[in-house]
């Protein structure tokens, strides 16, 4: 991580991000990672995410770079999977996201966390 690394700050400016992530909509954790500076730091917004899944954050609308429902672990059942369909989200496979037709790069958001 790099130096003067705050775990604490990083989680917030994650959900800060995740919290603008359109209904309809899926990003990664490594697109996160990257809009917040942080290269290699897609496990670290998966950390980040796993502490939020209880919460008002829309977490499961996050996947890893494939598309992939990796994070449904950490939601009870089938929960994540429910949701994205809910919000007419479409899949190639069973877990895997149609993440051309759905991706939102947060690059591209005006998102006052960067």
């Amino acid at each position: 991580m790099p130096d003067g690394f705050n775990r604490k700050d990083f989680y917030k400016r994650v959900y800060e991000v995740v919290a603008q992530i359109p209904k309809g909509k899926v990003t990664t954790y490594g697109a996160i990672a990257s809009y917040l500076g942080v290269v290699s730091g897609a496990r670290m917004v998966g950390y980040a995410l796993n502490k939020a899944v209880e919460t008002e954050i829309p977490a499961h609308r996050v996947l890893n770079r494939l598309g992939e429902l990796t994070g449904r672990a950490h939601f009870p059942d089938d929960t994540m999977r429910e949701r994205l369909q809910q919000e007419n989200i479409t899949f190639v496979a069973e877990y895997t996201v149609d993440i051309e037709q759905h991706f939102w790069d947060p690059s591209e958001a005006k998102i006052g966390t960067n």
